[in-house]
């Protein structure tokens, strides 16, 4: 071959391979970027490392972007770029070399007639490559070289002699590689020795930021949830977004046109089908239609669908060569959505009917291997709802319909259950979704109608149905909670425990939501019921069960019973331990948004009321009233409106208090006598805060002897109406077995203290005083001091008291006035201005300059209520503006 004498290359003219045909010179020029193409920094700043590495792999799916970013960061190179497009007829090793060599010389970079070129197509002179990586080797400059869907060059000689040329070639030359697939050199050497370059699948994938930016480029201008929807749907694939784009753009609604996107009839279907699955032997294209009705598979299941054996190396292999099927980890696959739903329209055309068969064999499949709610999803999509119903019942999955985690999910999937499915399980699906959406009509008639499916024939007996006995057991039970028939529970729950002796063990350790369900359920009904001992016995076992996400939900409903029972019984510290451990399960196992209005957050809410934290308490009432929980019982109903009642009569709106006195009477099979009596006791405290006692005896003289809290209400009736002596009688006849803590005894203490001052013993009123500030500083509970009137405030002028009350009900941190006349010269305020703990982490990330979004995601809490403690704080401080907040919280070293 001749060679120029002032250079030593060879001279540029028309070349030819080695069969003699022409050499195609639009195989070495780079794509064109077309005008909407989108430059992605990220993915440029990345493969700025391959001119630091020998190899650099560009790994994708077909339209995942790999060619033209490739192209568009060698565009930006000082160095040359010799680009190669390759062929399926590269094969033949001296063809291969001769493209390269001229792609080589179509750069600008000389190549000197050492080397020579390829004579035979079959056959490469190792001397042709050794002359070559050494020409490369001593040059003072790099040589960047690609090879664009190398994923066609699939001969391992060619992929030795590329090796070989590449290692001797030193830093010489960076060789780019943009590929479907894996090539066949061996990566393993350069990843050990970090060697390589790589940019895969997952990296190509576009953001929403990025789509957002190449919709714009199309005359598309998306809100953010549309482009988070399509990005969600096509997984940020390139040429998905694109197609998308532009079919949209011909409609003349590109909105309404996403939205109701097709993927089996646009160009992503033509662009997939022939890129994709043409490509693939007959048999993978048999066992891709097949599949395409599963979200996720594994060869086993696959088998299964495809009656073959050989699934395993077949899924590996078009995972390799990235068409569109991703590894999961496990030996499990899936395949793109979008390709997916292409595959079941063609599926539809080619093979009618055959999609439900698929699924019911992928559903029975999924059932025996312990997958029941991928079976639920094959079954359900197969409309097969007797086996699907089935399913949960016999599986004893029925609980998770109500665990929160996975509730609204199978809500949503039975509500297409159609009317055509009969029998128990159907039945008893039906009713525990229907109870969980507090549809007790529809609930009790399904139920029931299970129920005598179940005993009709002897259906119900044996081992066989006892799964689902105890279904109907633990329905039985919730509906005994939803109407407040406690013996009604009692009766399910002995029901239960003698079903589950022919339960098999295995199962019920697999569903240990059943037993705390039961549980949660019989201890609400207990409570109702006023039976706090029992109820105490069934919620604690549900609280003390081991952690785990099944329970979760049971557990959160527990704690915040046995937080009402504390608070009910005058003792709100332990209330709020609770209450506070209850929303750490809420949070810890991420419960539905609508599972979290249940009673917990009213306990907390009641404790704050207790303390004058009202604001707080407000945010914690309103917060709960954005949201259903997926079980409200007349306990939650009654807690409600008698702790709204409590913090209305605490803002002084009585009339209020009033009517939530009277919400308080819940319809149930059998009434409350703890609500009955906490009813009686805030219309009593709502008709004497009006200045009407005998309205307020009335109310409250019924009850006064049920429990200790009533007879103080009661004596403060009295002692209203001036007579201190039948107020001590009413407390000394109060009942023996009622031993209520600190909420109740603080309001006796402070009914004597005012009983000895009206009958002229001021030293016992001190002392009296004096007890009940040490008492109630513990819990600070400030509302006692507040309704007590203004006799107490020259009590609390000198001596003991003034120093038990100082720093938490004394002034010195705000401007509280208590309800009543003004106090007399050299008489202290009431003041309840100290923060909460609450409003102290706020005030300290105020501090820290954070916004109201920060500290709300922060604390975990919704932006309101951040905006809530805001109000409360500035209020207190006597303040307008975060940084006043912040530098009078510095002032009194809140900070």
């Amino acid at each position: 071959m001749a060679v120029t004498e002032e250079t030593g290359a060879e001279p540029a003219s028309a070349r030819v391979d080695p069969t003699g045909d022409p050499l195609l010179r639009t195989r070495f020029a780079p794509p064109k970027r077309p005008a909407t193409f989108l430059r992605r920094s990220r993915l440029v700043r990345h493969l700025d490392q391959a001119l630091g590495t020998p190899l650099t792999m560009v790994n994708g799916a077909a339209g995942a972007g790999k060619t033209l970013l490739v192209a568009d960061w060698a565009a930006g190179l000082t160095e040359p770029v010799a680009w190669l497009t390759t062929d399926t007829a590269d094969q033949a090793p001296g063809i291969f070399w001769a493209y390269l060599l001229e792609a080589l010389r179509a750069a600008g970079v000389p190549v000197t007639g050492d080397v020579g070129c390829p004579a035979e197509a079959a056959h490469v002179d190792q001397r042709t490559l050794t002359c070559l990586a050494a020409d490369l080797e001593r040059r003072d400059h790099t040589t960047v070289v690609v090879l664009d869907e190398f994923d066609r060059v699939t001969s391992r000689e060619i992929a030795e002699q590329l090796q070989f040329v590449l290692h001797h070639a030193g830093r010489g030359m960076r060789l780019v590689l943009v590929s479907r697939t894996e090539p066949l050199l061996p990566l393993h050497r350069y990843r050990a020795s970090g060697e390589i370059t790589e940019i895969r699948n997952a990296e190509l994938a576009f953001t929403s930021e990025e789509a957002h930016e190449l919709l714009s480029r199309h005359g598309l201008h998306l809100g953010a949830g549309a482009v988070r929807a399509l990005v969600e749907r096509t997984q940020g694939w390139a040429a998905g977004l694109r197609l998308c784009a532009l079919a949209a753009r011909q409609g003349a609604d590109a909105d309404a046109y996403l939205k109701q996107f097709e993927a089996d009839h646009s160009a992503v279907a033509d662009f997939l089908l022939a890129e994709v699955l043409d490509r693939q032997p007959p048999g993978t294209q048999d066992l891709l239609l097949r599949i395409s009705v599963l979200d996720r598979c594994c060869p086993d299941l696959v088998n299964a669908l495809t009656l073959r054996t050989d699934a395993e190396p077949i899924l590996a292999a078009l995972q390799r060569e990235n068409a569109f099927v991703h590894y999961l980890g496990h030996s499990w696959y899936s395949l793109h959505p979008l390709f997916a739903e292409i595959l079941r329209a063609h599926l539809r055309e080619r093979f009618p009917g055959l999609e439900p068969e698929l699924r019911s064999r992928a559903a029975q499949w999924l059932r025996r291997s312990g997958a029941l709610p991928d079976a639920l999803v094959q079954g359900a999509a197969a409309d097969d709802w007797e086996f699907t119903a089935r399913a949960v019942v016999d599986d004893l999955a029925i609980g998770q319909l109500f665990t929160g985690l996975r509730s609204e999910e199978l809500s949503a999937l039975f509500a297409r259950m159609s009317p055509e499915a009969t029998g128990p399980a159907p039945d008893l699906v039906r009713a525990a979704r229907e109870l969980g959406l507090r549809d007790l009509d529809h609930g009790l008639e399904h139920l029931r109608r299970a129920e005598e499916a179940l005993g009709r024939d002897g259906a119900g007996a044996g081992a066989g149905a006892a799964p689902a006995r105890l279904s109907s057991a633990l329905l039985e039970a919730l509906a005994a909670r939803l109407t407040g028939s406690p013996d009604r529970a009692e009766r399910a729950a002995e029901q239960a425990r003698l079903l589950r002796r022919e339960v098999p063990g295995q199962l019920l350790d697999e569903h240990p939501e059943i037993t705390a369900l039961l549980l949660t359920h019989l201890g609400s009904a207990r409570l109702w019921a006023g039976r706090f001992d029992d109820a105490r016995t069934a919620l604690s076992a549900v609280a003390g069960s081991p952690d785990g996400a099944a329970t979760a939900l049971p557990r959160w409903e527990a704690l915040g019973h046995l937080a009402l029972i504390d608070y009910l019984n005058g003792r709100p510290g332990p209330a709020e331990h609770k209450a506070l451990a209850a929303a750490g399960q809420a949070e810890r196992y991420s419960l539905p948004q609508r599972s979290l209005s249940g009673i917990g957050p009213l306990v907390l809410a009641a404790v704050l009321i207790d303390r004058d934290e009202l604001d707080e308490a407000q945010a914690l009432l309103d917060e709960a009233a954005v949201s259903q929980p997926l079980v409200e019982d007349p306990v939650v109903r009654a807690g409600r409106a008698l702790t709204r009642g409590r913090l209305f009569l605490a803002r002084g709106d009585a009339r209020a208090a009033l009517a939530a006195a009277a919400d308080a009477t819940v319809p149930a099979a059998v009434s409350s006598p703890w609500a009955e009596d906490h009813a009686a006791l805030l219309a009593s405290a709502a008709h004497l805060a009006e200045g009407h006692p005998e309205p307020a005896r009335q109310a409250v003289e019924r009850v006064a002897h049920h429990r200790r809290a009533c007879a103080v209400e009661a004596a403060r009736v009295r002692l209203a109406a001036g007579h201190p002596e039948g107020a001590l009688d009413l407390l000394d006849s109060a009942p023996e077995n009622d031993r209520p803590g600190p909420a109740v005894t603080v309001r006796a203490t402070l009914v004597r203290a005012r009983a000895a001052l009206d009958t002229g013993d001021p030293t016992t009123a001190r002392r009296l005083v004096a007890r009940a500030l040490l008492d109630g500083r513990r819990e600070r509970l400030r509302r006692p001091f507040l309704e007590a009137g203004p006799w107490i405030r020259p009590l609390l002028s000198t001596g003991r008291p003034r120093e038990l009350a100082a720093g938490w009900l004394l002034p010195g941190l705000g401007r509280y006035r208590a309800p009543g006349p003004a106090p007399p010269d050299g008489a202290p305020e009431l003041a309840v201005e100290e923060l909460s703990a609450r409003e102290r982490d706020v005030v300290r990330r105020v501090a820290e300059m954070r916004s109201t979004e920060e500290i709300a995601a922060d604390l975990h809490v919704s932006v309101n209520t951040v905006k809530t403690h805001l109000k409360s704080i500035y209020r207190k401080l006597a303040v307008t503006r975060r940084g006043d907040a912040v530098r009078r919280a510095r002032e009194r070293r809140l900070l």
